[in-house]
């Protein structure tokens, strides 16, 4: 059984409101509060149904660690998982809550490898040669950003691998708008026509999943 942090996520409205004071992530690092996900309970379900066994997982925007705990928990016992953030919006870079809370997270699963890049991803890219069967893309949500997030990663996926793009649709009692990033990209990319050898296969909340064929 591995150890699973506490946490609360985009949809537990009553623990948000009961955590709106203590958002900065040192309250989380000091123990008063749980940490925080960015994603739904049914996107946290979908990123554990297509991360299930995968063996070489990238995760782009780690925050406090939240997807970076469930992706690790289902990922294959002899996988790799990279996780790529600069963790640089931290108004104490000294101290940095957020990173020291993200590590001690997601270190605390005993499943596969973990490999931090505390890097931009497009530094970060500069250096790779991997094969991925799994990529997360929640890192800047600009749209300049989300595609060249794609550009620079999706040819490192493997036939049969997955990008999961986070915040890229819009659904009922939602956050994501129509001009934000990964709306647009997803839309340009897979909605607007059919990228060759690309296609959508799960979608839920924000969360949208395609696979390479």
């Amino acid at each position: 059984m591995y150890s699973k942090p506490t946490l609360v996520r985009q949809d537990a409205t009553p623990e948000r409101r009961t955590h709106s004071l203590l958002r900065h992530s040192v309250f989380a690092l000091l123990g008063l509060r749980p940490i925080l996900g960015q994603h739904t309970h049914a996107e946290d379900a979908a990123l554990r149904e297509w991360a299930a066994g995968r063996s070489r997982l990238v995760e782009i925007g780690v925050a406090e660690g939240a997807s970076a705990v469930t992706l690790r928990e289902v990922m294959s016992p002899e996988g790799s998982f990279w996780l790529i953030d600069p963790f640089h919006l931290s108004r104490v870079r000294r101290l940095n809550a957020m990173k020291r809370l993200a590590y001690r997270a997601v270190n605390e699963i005993n499943n596969g490898r973990v490999i931090w890049i505390d890097k931009f991803s497009f530094e970060a890219v500069k250096d790779w040669a991997d094969q991925i069967d799994f990529l997360f893309l929640d890192g800047d949500h600009s749209e300049p950003g989300v595609q060249r997030d794609w550009d620079d990663w999706h040819q490192y996926v493997i036939p049969g691998g997955v990008v999961a793009f986070h915040d890229a649709a819009i659904f009922q009692g939602g956050w994501p708008q129509s001009n934000w990033g990964p709306v647009r990209v997803v839309d340009r990319l897979f909605r607007s026509r059919a990228l060759y050898g690309w296609r959508i296969v799960h979608e839920v909340d924000s969360l949208v999943v395609v696979q390479r064929s």
